[in-house]
């Protein structure tokens, strides 16, 4: 099977301790713009969609009390780096060829979007995004 291209990085995701800090300081220190704010009652927790000036993006979380990360489960941090690709599934299929677990296929409950995850070979979750 030929490798599918990787072709840029969609977001970066990160778990903050204090949301109301973080997000002055991505919005006001460093001049992010905000392309969505969502708060999921069902978790108690904030999405922040982060723009830089090239369209990369930064998704800005709050968990309630996150633990400082080791790896799992999802703490203050980086979450996850997300990888832009033409088709999830075909990707998903040349990493699972290639003895890397994948997660099922989901949709992007904001978005509506495929994504799935998977892991480096230290255990850092990486992300395959729908163009």
């Amino acid at each position: 099977m030929t490798r599918p291209v990787l072709s840029a990085i969609h977001h970066v995701a990160i778990i903050c301790s204090d949301y109301a800090r973080s997000k002055q300081f991505y919005t006001q220190l460093l001049g992010l713009t905000v392309i969505a704010e969502n708060y999921r009652q069902e978790r108690d927790s904030w999405k922040l969609d982060l723009a830089l000036p090239n369209g990369n993006q930064i998704e800005l979380f709050s968990f309630p009390n996150p633990p400082p990360r080791p790896s799992k489960p999802e703490a203050q941090g980086l979450r996850h780096l997300a990888f832009v690709v033409d088709s999830v599934a075909e990707f998903a299929d040349y990493l699972t060829q290639n003895d890397v677990a994948v997660e099922l296929i989901r949709i992007d409950e904001f978005t509506g979007k495929a994504f799935t995850f998977f892991q480096d070979p230290d255990g850092l979750p990486l992300e395959l995004y729908q163009r």
